[in-house]
């Protein structure tokens, strides 16, 4: 696992590609998944520095995914990034208490916040 790898989850390519092209611009290795289902069976070989995820996804959502992480050894303690378009303070308080969200970003996003709160979670 590379300090410097991350899986993106997003049911959107153009959300996909465009996280993609600001990460791999400031040196991270990407790895991309379209869902949550494809995410968990990515994370069975793969194993990331950090996931930014997406809540709202067709078949499993962001709080599914995560469920399944802290379950598992191999995945439970990588941090994760929820990037949404839900952006109620109450659904940020039910990502960090109940599910142990590392950080929010809501979009839309600025580059500068989404390298911001990467490296915030990455040190």
């Amino acid at each position: 696992m590379s300090k410097r790898s991350i899986l993106v989850v997003d049911d959107d390519p153009d959300s996909r590609a465009m996280v993609r092209t600001i990460l791999e611009s400031d040196g991270f290795a990407v790895e991309e998944a379209s869902g949550g289902k494809e995410a968990l069976e990515r994370m069975e070989t793969y194993s990331p520095a950090l996931v930014l995820l997406d809540i709202m996804m067709p078949e499993m959502n962001g709080y599914d995914v995560l469920v399944h992480m802290k379950q598992k050894a191999e995945t439970q303690n990588i941090p994760v990034i929820m990037v949404t378009a839900k952006g109620d303070p109450e659904d940020l308080i039910t990502g960090y208490k109940d599910y142990g969200v590392e950080y929010y970003i809501t979009k839309p996003f600025t580059t500068r916040q989404l390298l911001a709160g990467v490296k915030l979670v990455l040190g």
